[in-house]
């Protein structure tokens, strides 16, 4: 599959099979993570892969739609803000690097035939109390990770003249 497929067949999976992800795939879908750009190479962030048998209840509490908790796999990526750099007018790439690290981690798991759906409208405070995070990381974006069970629905986007600016 080249990229522009990989692009089209990506969707968010909100239906998920119980079947475990076998452990090869799961190694190469951390390695896209690991070898992903980070801004002066800080990879200010952490990644924490949660097994959901037997804890569905408590990622309730944390995210509570039912699909979030029934894949084998929740991934969570936090950031470390003190780690990253930081541009001279003071933005902070942490949240950056994240996500680019995550892409990666998504669309490799969309290669492997694994599903995946970014999930940030959960509760942070809670997250980090409930799953005992260290003082220093915050956490930003769960996935679940599994074999989907729905389909993907049309992909509706702006058009590229919408949102992109061609400037001479």
């Amino acid at each position: 599959m080249d990229f522009s497929e990989l692009v089209l067949k990506r969707y968010s999976v909100r239906s998920y099979s119980d079947k475990v992800v076998e452990k090869e795939k799961l190694t190469q879908i951390l390695k896209a993570f690991q070898f992903a750009p980070s801004a002066c190479n800080k990879q200010p962030f952490r990644l924490f892969v949660f097994k959901t048998k037997g804890k569905e209840a408590l990622f309730q509490k944390i995210y509570p739609p039912n699909w979030f908790s029934k894949a084998p796999l929740v991934l969570l990526g936090c950031i470390d803000e003190s780690r990253a750099w930081i541009r001279k007018d003071g933005k902070n790439y942490a949240l950056i690097d994240l996500a680019i690290a995550f892409d990666h981690l998504v669309m490799q798991a969309t290669e492997l035939g694994l599903g995946t759906c970014w999930v940030a409208a959960f509760d942070p405070k809670k997250a980090k109390e409930l799953l005992k995070l260290p003082a220093n990381l915050e956490p930003v974006i769960f996935t679940p990770l599994g074999y989907a069970l729905d389909s993907p629905a049309k992909k509706i986007r702006k058009e590229l003249s919408e949102i992109v600016k061609f400037v001479d």
